[in-house]
């Protein structure tokens, strides 16, 4: 356990660095959005770009780790949603905790460290549920989101608008521009490949901080936009779905699958549970945002799941591993 924690110590010591510098005011909150966007248009595309061109195509587009993801993904949305909804919770925040629970924190988080945890083989199960996330889970949970009155032509104009953001989101092209590299064996040249390299080594401490100081910044916005104190039942339970039901069904579904014979490596199921055990993506917490959802709910299922990650995530290690 000790030879775990000495892992996945110091990437949560980042995010709480993060979390510290923004709400004590270390660092502006007008400059985290400038932080922000280096990580998610220069470092972690290189990252991204680079594990994906490393890792063989095979691995990197599994159909066995999107049978399996996918159905977990979508079925925790579905129960997350069934024990949400209420008169207080309707469709939109519901849908963005939906989103919240089945949708962790892979890209900025997930990718390094459990290529750190389990070596360079970990990137392709772990960048294919990126994938599935970004352009389907989170398609389906905008695309719910506007039931509140809309009606179905909502619904649909919803998830096209989600669609067309991830058009323009430079992560899946990172990765499908990896997976083309290594598809054809091609690199960039040498002086650029250099350029992609360095950007690709500031993604993960650059990313870590950032997500810290984006909660610290959400944690504050919903706080400001709240009218009363909010009720733990109203966020706990998400948080604890998150750390606790996904990873479990994740595993359920996964050995199932093999049990049935699907060609899915138990190196693979383990990748896919630790990533499900990871905390939620706090990403959604801008997108809730954008959508005028309760923010202040989405940051405290984000900040919650995040602390108590160091516990449940190296937990789980330890178990899978």
């Amino acid at each position: 356990m000790l030879a775990i924690l000495q892992v996945t110590f110091p990437f949560f010591a980042l995010v709480l660095c993060g979390y510290l510098a923004a709400r004590w005011r270390f660092l502006p909150i007008e400059a985290i959005g400038g932080l922000n966007g280096f990580v998610l248009y220069f470092a972690l595309p290189a990252m991204l770009y680079r594990f994906g061109a490393d890792t063989p195509i095979a691995r990197l587009f599994d159909p066995a780790v999107f049978i399996v993801w996918l159905p977990g993904a979508l079925l925790m949305v579905g129960l997350t949603l069934a024990f949400s909804l209420n008169a207080r919770i309707r469709w939109n925040d519901a849908a963005f905790g939906a989103l919240v629970a089945a949708f962790p924190n892979t890209g900025f988080m997930g990718v390094p460290l459990l290529v750190a945890l389990l070596g360079a083989a970990a990137a392709g199960p772990a960048i294919a549920t990126i994938l599935i996330d970004m352009v389907i889970t989170t398609s389906v949970c905008v695309a719910l989101s506007r039931l509140d009155g809309a009606g179905q032509q909502g619904a649909a104009q919803a998830a096209r608008r989600a669609l067309r953001s991830m058009a323009v989101n430079p992560l899946p092209w990172a990765i499908l521009l990896g997976g083309l590299s290594s598809a054809l064996d091609l690199r960039p040249v040498a002086p650029l490949m250099a350029t992609v390299a360095l950007l690709a080594d500031a993604a993960s401490p650059v990313a870590l901080f950032t997500i810290g100081a984006v909660l610290a910044r959400s944690q504050a916005l919903g706080a400001a936009s709240e009218q009363a104190s909010m009720p733990a039942r109203d966020y706990v339970p998400v948080a604890l779905a998150k750390l606790l039901l996904h990873p479990v069904l994740v595993l359920a579904l996964g050995s199932a699958a093999i049990a049935l014979g699907l060609p899915l490596e138990r190196f693979a199921l383990v990748v896919l549970v630790l990533a499900a055990a990871l905390p939620s993506a706090s990403n959604v917490a801008l997108l809730a945002e954008r959508f005028e959802a309760d923010t202040g709910r989405i940051a405290r299922i984000i900040l919650l799941t995040t602390a108590a990650a160091f516990f449940t995530f190296s937990a789980a290690v330890s178990w899978l591993t």
